[in-house]
């Protein structure tokens, strides 16, 4: 698949996850397969430029791969100004946000709102586009409710405006994250426009990313929720659809290593307060993974250091390496 002049090497993306898709979580998806990952949406509002939030989620140095920073805001000159100023920075590609239907985003008309003016989604396409010479993309939802779904219409647009890729989630804006993904909409989308499709939503298994590219016949699918402490399945899903043998589940060392590894990432990135705050939720989706892993998580949301964390993990390693040995702990 093909973003401008860059030819992706496999067909699972990382989605955008306010919170989630960090500098550390992008290294580790694009370890993991990813042959994308977009960055946490940054907000295009020169107010909040300065902010610690802002120029974290502006950081993209050293990172493999191609570098996708996602952009939000209302007002069009200010999205062009972000998108040059990110372009400037490294950015490769500019993505706009109008999937988020977080009440506080909508609430200022970004995100998902944007999706009820067409007029605007227009003028704040063409104003980015125009402002870089960088490949711009676009992540939306099938609409704001079921009784308002635009996705064709609003991709029909992207593609006139110069848009090189669209992601589309299979949920309204009234629908969050309840419920199931539909995937008519993403397929009717796709027959509409020729620009690279992305589907979106519900995509937890190989077998259910194969089905959703099989029925709307886009071009790649975008991992959101379900790789939150599972990078493995971005391996797996991307095994599976190149027709290779899929890797077999990851040990309990495999994890409690990769674990390791992506809490250290977080405590030197974020440095060590803010890192174990954030390490916690982490961590936490990593324990579904693990047997007895509700008393870890628990432990991890006690921890106050980076110490702390670190203990708690070695501790849990050696009781379940002397717990396999026949041997008291």
């Amino acid at each position: 698949m093909l973003i401008g002049p860059h030819r992706l090497t496999g067909q699972v993306l990382l989605a955008p996850m306010a919170g989630v898709s960090d500098l550390p979580f992008r290294q580790l998806a694009m370890r993991f397969g990813a042959a994308l990952a977009v960055s946490e949406m940054i907000s295009t509002n020169p107010a909040l430029a300065g902010s610690r939030k802002s120029q974290l989620r502006r950081q993209h140095y050293a990172e493999a791969g191609l570098r996708s920073v996602q952009i939000v805001g209302t007002e069009a000159g200010q999205m062009a100004q972000s998108a040059r100023i990110n372009a400037d920075n490294g950015a490769q590609i500019i993505d706009i946000n109008m999937g988020c239907p977080a009440k506080k985003v909508c609430r200022k008309a970004a995100g998902s709102a944007l999706m009820r003016d067409e007029r605007k989604v227009a003028h704040i396409l063409n104003a980015v586009v125009n402002a870089v010479d960088i490949p711009v993309s676009l992540k939306i939802r099938t609409g704001w409710s079921p009784d308002e779904r635009n996705a064709v219409s609003i991709a029909r647009i992207a593609e006139s405006e110069g848009v090189q890729m669209l992601a589309v989630h299979g949920r309204t804006r009234a629908c969050a994250f309840r419920g199931e993904a539909e995937y008519d909409t993403i397929a009717s989308v796709k027959q509409a426009v020729n620009i690279p499709l992305v589907a979106n939503g519900d995509i937890d298994s190989p077998e259910k990313a194969k089905a959703v590219l099989d029925y709307t016949r886009a071009d790649a699918v975008m991992i959101g929720r379900a790789a939150q402490g599972n990078p493995w399945l971005i391996r797996n899903i991307h095994h599976h659809l190149s027709d290779d043998a899929e890797p077999a589940g990851p040990s309990v060392i495999e994890v409690t290593d990769i674990m390791r590894e992506h809490m250290d990432n977080m405590h030197n990135f974020y440095g060590e307060t803010a890192g174990v705050r954030i390490a916690r939720k982490h961590l936490g989706w990593y324990c579904r993974l693990l047997p007895a892993g509700g008393e870890l998580k628990s432990a991890f949301n006690r921890a106050n250091s980076a110490c702390d964390q670190n203990n708690y993990l070695n501790r849990y390693v050696r009781q379940y390496q002397l717990s396999n040995m026949g041997l008291a702990a």
